[in-house]
């Protein structure tokens, strides 16, 4: 199909709260619920689908703020239209609940492009492969030995994943303890932990020791991301085959580059639900294909997909159990695993999410 222009003709955005299936919790923080904002975007005949994991504010910044400078312009203009919402929340502030606002409006109007040339999201951006491995993540803090060690195997046995994550350092006592019942539940896959940036410096590299007694591959932010010394301290000085990871909390360019020219992390981890969308994603891509550094998709699996299929350095995904679930009760067309990897469904216009409004209406806020 061949296409000029198509005008924005309107915007909309809510948010939804959903219960968790059980109390979770990390190294640093516990929850109850998970609130998605889904963005929907009319043009030139077809809706754009977007969505984000954030606060409820983030709705409120789409109508208000983002609406005004989106709304009649050409949505085949995704780069301009991008610069413009940054642009637009220049006052309020770039980072944080802002840059998850503009995440959806963007997956929604990179969404709406590929439907109006009738190809798939995967296929617009360009497939450097044709499917990208995932690793299960949960294993929260609040699990039951018995609960987490079924959550980890199914995703090994079941789901064919090579790796598996877990939470860690909410109790750094019991923590070994937690580790050796999952290496029992997965066998020779994968053991990776997540601190949340719970421990201190000299803590983290004291448990990297013990972690590296379990074959654990994959340490993510042993200390907070904000402390790029102390994660290039710990990447220097932890066991061999012991990579260190950070990176979820970058809500632009600037904070990936940061942490790159830093040395801090042996994989760089990014989000499209934060980091502005598809095209933030794109830029994280391309800096961790410059340095070089693998790059690891945080969370949100059915959004990061097709993006996913185009970066050149692309480790993975993490399949996010909270995530997953959400994915699955609100939109048609999510993936399904397959030995450890999702594909994208390339007969399927757009990202190939439908978004099942009856299904989510009685978790609106």
């Amino acid at each position: 199909m061949t296409r000029t222009a198509a005008a924005i003709e309107k915007i909309e955005a809510r948010a939804y709260s959903i219960p968790t299936d059980a109390p979770e919790a990390d190294g640093t923080f516990a929850w109850d619920r998970t609130t998605i904002v889904i963005v929907e975007l009319w043009a030139g005949g077809t809706c754009g689908l977007g969505y984000t994991y954030a606060s409820a504010a983030a709705a409120q910044i789409v109508r208000d703020t983002l609406a005004p400078v989106v709304l009649h312009q050409d949505a085949l203009s995704v780069p301009r239209l991008w610069k413009a919402m940054i642009g637009a929340v220049r006052n309020i502030g770039w980072r944080g609940v802002c840059a998850n606002a503009i995440a959806a409006v963007d997956v929604a109007l990179w969404d709406a492009k590929a439907k109006l040339f009738e190809v798939s999201l995967a296929q617009l951006f360009g497939m450097a492969r044709d499917s990208v491995p995932i690793y299960g993540s949960g294993g929260f803090t609040t699990y039951s030995d018995d609960r987490l060690s079924k959550q980890l195997a199914g995703w090994v046995h079941e789901d064919g994943c090579t790796s598996v994550k877990m939470k860690v350092g909410a109790d750094p006592a019991r923590d070994p303890h937690r580790m050796q019942v999952a290496r029992e539940a997965i066998g020779n896959a994968g053991l990776m932990i997540d601190a949340n940036g719970a421990f201190a410096c000299k803590q983290a590299l004291a448990f990297a020791q013990t972690a590296a007694q379990l074959d654990v591959i994959w340490f993510e932010e042993p200390v907070s991301s904000d402390d790029l010394a102390g994660l290039r301290q710990i990447r220097d000085s932890a066991p061999p085959g012991l990579e260190i990871a950070a990176g979820e909390y970058g809500y632009e360019p600037f904070y990936f580059k940061r942490m790159m020219d830093a040395g801090a992390v042996d994989v760089i981890q990014a989000d499209a639900t934060r980091c502005c969308g598809y095209t933030g994603f794109l830029e994280a891509a391309a800096l961790a294909d410059a340095q070089p550094l693998p790059l690891s998709a945080h969370t949100s699996p059915a959004l990061h997909l097709p993006v996913c299929c185009a970066a050149p350095r692309l480790r993975n995904i993490e399949w996010f159990h909270d995530h997953v679930r959400i994915e699955r009760m609100f939109f048609d067309g999510v993936p399904v695993p397959q030995r450890g990897e999702i594909r994208p469904d390339s007969s399927r216009p757009g990202h190939g999410l439908i978004f099942k409004r009856a299904d989510a209406e009685r978790f609106a806020v």
